[in-house]
């Protein structure tokens, strides 16, 4: 009888041992601190095994970097209880993490036929999206969009405030009508596609274009048409995805042509890790402006880099960063005061604070320099562009969505001319044929 007290002694102590370090693992995944977690895990090896530890640890790990470890740690756990869906749900997501798409979508699916959570079921779409996506880089893959929108401008023609002036050399001046600012009440409509079809292993050839029009309720003047389209090829090699593409667009103003841009355009694309990537892009453009305009005609060489930082927590952040830099130097000799130098940042931050909702948050600077001063004003032109813009959206289902976009900015100037301020908000509707 002694004998047997004290075994099970000896067992509730071992299982007491177990539980304390799962227990920990759970508190520390509760806070967001899955890094912790795994490293708390890491020091207790002996508790490798056990159920309940190898379920906590099999997340820590996944959220930490090190999904290989969290697919064997979630595996041992299902050998134990196979129907447990939590599990199955975080085993999959390791898969993916770790890039084996065809068992993780093996998983998904499974899981979306047992009729999950409404919140778990979107999860699962997401990732079986996600997968498809990637799959592009074996079979050929394509989809369109249409979103319409209605909105308000404060300024939709860049305008200044008081038509009242002052100018360098020239003094006080009134402007023309068109160059006052005036608000008006619009409508968008955007129409778009893209195809990609691999054509040897890991290289790809592609092809998108988007029509975009944003019509005024008076300011017609002011109506604008963008069209733009581009074709290229991809390399996708370990973590690098290279893409070289040839970019045509054109800007109409009131149904007439105001600018056409065409070049090339290098990318390339490196996921450091699961929750990090950079990029960086160079790119090539000629542009041609119409009419009166034409003196503007010029080359642009622009590069910029960028990062992307996804976080863990419940909200899912994630941040991006980019910078950039370029020079537009116009083909006429004697114009010299219209070639610019420009540089450029950004800063953004997306969550999702609920189901099927996203919201977004970014704040984007430009300094434009002339390269020589201005012929009639003498003075060589220093322009500051600041915006600040808002977002939310909402998934009404996985092919439907709808956002709301508000964006506030101001251009700055040694020229009065060219200062302004606006604000423009707009609502849009969009649906997707994946």
């Amino acid at each position: 009888m002694l004998r047997i007290l004290a075994s099970l002694g000896l067992a509730f102590a071992v299982l007491n041992a177990w539980a304390a370090p799962a227990d920990d693992l759970k508190a520390l995944l509760e806070q967001g601190k899955a890094a912790q977690a795994y490293e708390l895990g890491r020091k207790t090896p002996e508790a490798l095994g056990d159920p309940v530890f190898d379920f906590y640890f099999g997340i820590a790990a996944t959220d930490s970097g090190h999904a290989g470890e969290g697919v064997l740690a979630l595996e041992r756990y299902l050998l134990n209880f196979p129907d447990n869906r939590d599990a199955r749900l975080e085993l999959a997501r390791a898969y993916f993490t770790l890039g084996e798409d065809q068992r993780a979508r093996e998983e998904f699916e499974a899981l979306a036929k047992t009729q999950p959570a409404p919140g778990v079921a979107a999860a699962i779409q997401r990732y079986l999206d996600a997968i498809r996506l990637r799959e592009t880089r074996y079979t050929p893959s394509g989809a369109a969009w249409l979103e319409a929108g209605i909105g308000t401008d404060s300024n939709v023609n860049a305008g200044v405030n008081d038509p009242s002036i002052s100018l360098p050399l020239l003094g006080p001046v009134t402007v023309t009508p068109n160059a006052v600012r005036a608000g008006d009440v619009f409508s968008l409509f955007t129409a778009g596609g893209y195809y990609s079809r691999p054509v040897a292993p890991g290289v790809a050839v592609f092809g998108t274009g988007q029509f975009d029009a944003k019509t005024n309720a008076t300011q017609h003047a002011f109506d604008q048409i963008f069209l733009s389209g581009a074709a290229g090829v991809s390399l996708l090699k370990e973590r690098n995805l290279f893409r070289l593409s040839y970019n045509l667009s054109t800007i109409l103003i009131e149904s007439d042509r105001y600018r056409t841009s065409s070049g090339l355009t290098g990318e390339w694309n490196r996921q450091i890790d699961e929750f990090q990537s950079i990029n960086a892009v160079l790119q090539g453009a000629r542009f041609k402006y119409a009419g009166a305009n034409s003196v503007r005609d010029a080359d642009f060489l622009g590069a910029g880099v960028g990062y992307r930082r996804v976080f863990i927590g419940s909200m899912q952040p994630v941040l991006n960063v980019s910078a950039s830099a370029g020079k537009e130097k116009v083909l006429a000799a004697d114009r010299d005061d219209l070639s610019r130098d420009i540089l450029g940042a950004r800063l953004a931050l997306s969550l999702v604070p609920a189901e099927r909702w996203g919201v977004s948050a970014g704040y984007s600077f430009q300094r434009a320099d002339g390269e020589a001063p201005d012929a009639i004003l003498g003075v060589t032109r220093e322009d500051r562009y600041r915006a600040v813009d808002l977002g939310a959206s909402y998934l009404v289902s996985r092919a439907l969505s709808l956002r709301a976009e508000w964006i506030s900015s101001r251009n700055t100037s040694n020229v009065a001319l060219y200062e302004y301020k606006r604000d423009f908000f707009a609502l849009k509707l969009r649906y997707e044929f994946k």
